[in-house]
């Protein structure tokens, strides 16, 4: 497989009162490979959504490279930009409020085809339509109904549809299950895997769920206060953090097996801000191995073994074991 997105020194701030500068994204770096799923997770605020939005220039990134299939599109003008849109998408959290309340379904799949002019004639459209609507499992009877018409998991499927409506290669996938009950969300994300299986879809999935970035996720991304602070394959994730904030994330995990004595981690102290933050780890308040080395200096996001990047100045002592919670 070949590098389908490669983000490099990637930030986004944003101006907020008394000249001070929130960084939203702060230095983020990685690379995803042709039909494979980077699951992107962490806690409220720690900037996922921003994240996606910025790779897709809905925010305009402060610095950095993001180049999409060879290309540097951070430099692309708008109507280059326009023309990469067939190639990229976006699913968003809530779909209610991304679909157009006054516009039918086919109105709002077929919108799309309509603005970059992909068919000749209205015919040619709602073949089209109907196409994206068996695929994501939206019945006929449903072409002339509204938003408000629908649940929230046909909602999702119509914002399915219509991000499919391009043939994109690349999706961003911002929590689209998290507004959604639990027996529903295991329908999308089945639909989703099915979708990325036979049309050869790449997806930066992001989410607070690790149960759901375990299911659906090839490799992981754990963000905190706008960086990225560990990154693996699923399985190594989970087998071997290494990060103490991602210790900690996991250790969350509700288990089903009643018979099982899982110890939850509480991390204690403030959390930092990400305005005008200081130097040293970002974790460094909340961390129990913090040292004063943590607190003054920032910790390089480096691979400490194959495909296994974490920032962290206490790392070595992590994999060798004399450091546990």
């Amino acid at each position: 497989m070949s590098t389908m997105l490669e983000v490099i020194g990637l930030k986004k701030y944003f101006n907020v009162a008394n000249g001070g500068l929130l960084h939203a994204v702060d230095d983020v770096s990685f690379q995803i490979e042709g039909g494979e799923t980077l699951g992107i997770v962490g806690e409220s605020g720690c900037g996922k959504s921003t994240l996606g939005r910025t790779i897709l220039r809905l925010h305009e990134p402060t610095a950095g490279k993001v180049i999409f299939d060879g290309m540097d599109i951070v430099s692309f003008d708008k109507e280059e930009m326009r023309q990469m849109r067939k190639e990229m998408q976006i699913i968003f959290q809530d779909p209610y409020a991304s679909l157009n309340p006054r516009f039918t379904i086919s109105q709002i799949i077929e919108e799309p085809l309509k603005l970059h002019n992909l068919y000749k004639t209205a015919a040619e459209r709602r073949d089209r339509v109907e196409e994206l609507m068996e695929l994501t499992g939206l019945s006929r009877r449903m072409y002339n109904m509204y938003p408000h018409e629908f649940d929230g998991g046909r909602r999702q499927r119509v914002v399915i549809a219509r991000a499919l409506s391009l043939n994109p290669k690349f999706i961003i996938c911002d929590e689209p299950v998290s507004a959604l009950d639990v027996s529903v969300q295991a329908q999308i994300i089945n639909l989703m895997m099915e979708l990325q299986e036979k049309l050869g879809l790449t997806y930066v999935f992001i989410s607070h769920d690790m149960s759901v970035i375990k299911h659906i996720s090839t490799n992981i991304g754990v963000m905190y206060l706008g960086q990225m602070i560990e990154k693996a394959s699923k399985s190594e994730i989970f087998k071997n953090p290494l990060h103490p904030y991602t210790i900690a994330l996991l250790s969350a995990i509700p288990s089903v097996n009643i018979k099982e004595k899982k110890e939850k981690i509480i991390l204690k102290g403030e959390i930092g801000s990400p305005v005008n933050p200081k130097p040293g780890c970002r974790f460094a308040p909340r961390c129990p191995f913090a040292t004063d080395r943590c607190r003054a200096e920032n910790p390089v996001f480096e691979e400490v073994k194959p495909g296994h990047f974490v920032a962290c100045h206490r790392t070595r002592e992590m994999m060798e074991g004399s450091l546990k919670f």
